[in-house]
């Protein structure tokens, strides 16, 4: 390994949303990583800081390039540079979306649990979340294919969040599933926008498969959300994009986008987000290495020494996910007990709809030191 994972950092006094915390705690809550950033990421910030104005952006060719050349270098998915939009975030896009593409009242499906915040964005412009949980059977989660027909054929819904990969249980979708759920939406004329934000972390060995690339239904009626802030850990750029190859679709969205006033860069998006597509793959690959032993050091600990819990993830993202339901009574307000009595603080799963009670998230993407504190203090929890 020629990057220092193991190495912890510092964060106060950067304003860390994550270490935002009271003295003792230790947060393995907020999807973000305790790693510094691949380093030339760090040195095309470096030196576009270092010319000293920071005026107006606009979005330049090697943007276009450096998305379209690794979605065809890892994912054998060839976007075309009219697809491609420009903005500041995955979240903001799909809040535009949902007052571009329905009405208030109307219905937004969830395959849940799901990321708290598509919640947020569906309750503040006044539609309404309808969730279709998934099924946990065959030691993963899987999508209970009725209930999405049924919620699909309601004349309300016209529009679905899809994760891919799944946030919060780390599912990976496969090829069969995707065209499944492209079926059944295109048949019912919902809109499908696939939140591939996670994409480049799956364990060793899995690859994503992007939405739109599995076939022409499936393109023609979806928006895919992408961006390099999961994968790099620089969420804090607000640098993203959206694929969108259905031209109606796409111009649709990019009126939406200028309306919010969401579609031009800050000025490092650019630098950032190239420099890490064209040179971050080397870091990436080891992030992923280490993030994946940590999952595997989690689960193991909890299935060894944590009675009444379970590690439930699938292979993909930096996330666990925790089944607390064994504990009984014990199991409600988990998330808040561990944290008022030993500082671990996680993700109560209610936070992710209703199919996420009973469960918590925990974020791996921290140095092992830190991941074994937080299985310390969890094991100290449980047993309280």
């Amino acid at each position: 390994m020629i990057y220092d994972f193991d190495r912890v950092i510092d964060r106060s006094g950067t304003f860390s949303e994550k270490w935002n915390t009271k003295d003792g705690e230790l947060p393995m809550w907020v999807a973000d990583m305790d790693f510094e950033t691949a380093p030339e990421i760090k040195q095309a910030i470096l030196e576009r800081a270092e010319h000293g104005v920071f005026g107006y952006s606009f979005v330049p060719d090697e943007w276009y390039e450096a998305y379209i050349n690794w979605w065809d270098r890892r994912y054998g998915y060839k976007m075309d540079k009219d697809s491609l939009l420009y903005c500041t975030g995955v979240v903001p896009t799909i809040a535009a979306c949902i007052r571009t593409f329905t009405e208030p009242g109307d219905n937004v499906l969830l395959i849940s649990p799901i990321y708290n915040h598509f919640f947020y964005a569906i309750k503040n412009n006044e539609r309404v979340p309808v969730e279709c949980p998934l099924v946990y059977q065959n030691d993963s989660f899987e999508i209970d294919w009725e209930k999405l027909e049924n919620a699909c054929e309601d004349p309300h819904t016209s529009l679905i969040i899809f994760c891919n990969p799944h946030n919060p249980t780390g599912s990976f979708w496969s090829k069969d599933d995707l065209e499944k759920v492209g079926k059944i939406c295109s048949r019912n004329g919902v809109t499908v926008i696939s939140d591939e934000i996670h994409c480049d972390l799956t364990e060793p060995g899995v690859k994503y498969i992007p939405f739109a690339s599995v076939n022409d239904t499936n393109r023609e009626i979806s928006i895919t959300c992408i961006a390099p802030s999961k994968s790099f850990n620089i969420a804090g750029i607000f640098s993203a994009a959206t694929s969108i190859p259905n031209k109606t679709l796409r111009d649709k969205v990019s009126k939406a986008l200028s309306a919010c006033e969401i579609a031009e860069p800050n000025a490092f998006a650019i630098q950032a987000t190239v420099a890490a597509y064209k040179h971050g793959g080397p870091w990436l690959e080891e992030a992923r290495k280490y993030i994946f032993e940590n999952k595997k050091y989690i689960k193991e600990y909890i299935a060894e020494n944590i009675p009444g819990l379970k590690d439930v993830s699938g292979p993909c993202t930096y996330l666990s996910w925790i089944d607390t339901r064994e504990l009984g009574e014990a199991s409600v307000g988990f998330a808040k007990k561990l944290r008022q009595q030993t500082g671990l603080w996680v993700v109560d799963g209610k936070a992710y709809g209703k199919a996420g009670e009973g469960y918590f998230r925990l974020n791996a993407a921290s140095p092992r030191s830190m991941v074994e504190d937080g299985m310390k203090r969890l094991k100290a929890g449980a047993e309280m």
